[in-house]
């Protein structure tokens, strides 16, 4: 994390001046929010989170980039063995768990500010799922074309490289679901730019 990048995330924090709404606890690579009121206002606020039982409870589990946007815009204090921890403390314990997460970070919270909804693209061979602003990512039932995944974004620093295997893995499956692929190039000041990347058949 860069000392430019490291300022803007304590500054944005430091602009909240009300208590957060939740309360979430760390534990491995998510934060868990037990509270079932401040969670389902979190989860209404652009579908943070998904829910799940752990022990028969209903709780809202939040991924380290889900987390760590809402902490930075404090709508959600984070407890490490019961006891809160700050804005830079967490940043660099989630970097800790997922050395991928100083760029897949920066790409999340870009898509988040542009109003995308972004959840993780794990079981697609990438790393978010995006869907467009308003879509309710977990409807069921018939959906229209607009409710499914618009891009799989794969977010990378500048100087990443990927095979050819890796290339073509990626595209066919953001296809198979009717997704545009999207890498997602981050540089050494933190601005994001994206590729489409696409098939070409003679």
């Amino acid at each position: 994390m860069s000392p430019k990048s490291e300022k803007k995330i304590v500054d944005d924090s430091l602009k909240q001046k009300k208590e957060p709404m939740a309360i979430g606890d760390f534990l491995d690579s998510r934060v868990v929010v037990w509270d079932k009121g401040p969670a389902e206002a979190i989860y209404a606020e652009k579908f943070f989170g998904k829910w799940i039982d752990i022990e028969d409870v209903s709780c809202l589990q939040l991924s380290l980039e889900d987390a760590m946007i809402l902490v930075e815009r404090g709508f959600l204090a984070v407890r490490v063995e019961g006891k809160k921890v700050g804005v830079k403390v967490f940043y660099n314990m989630c970097g800790s768990v997922d050395k991928e997460f100083p760029q897949k970070y920066t790409v999340y919270r870009d898509l988040r500010t542009r109003g995308f909804i972004v959840k993780s693209g794990f079981k697609f061979g990438t790393h978010f799922r995006v869907y467009d602003r308003g879509v309710n990512p977990y409807k069921v039932g018939a959906k229209e074309a607009k409710d499914h995944t618009k891009y799989n974004v794969h977010a990378v620093p500048e100087n990443h490289t990927m095979s050819y295997q890796e290339w073509s893995r990626y595209v066919r499956l953001s296809q198979n679901i009717r997704a545009r692929a999207l890498l997602a190039v981050v540089d050494e000041e933190n601005d994001v730019t994206y590729y489409n990347i696409k098939r070409m058949r003679p």
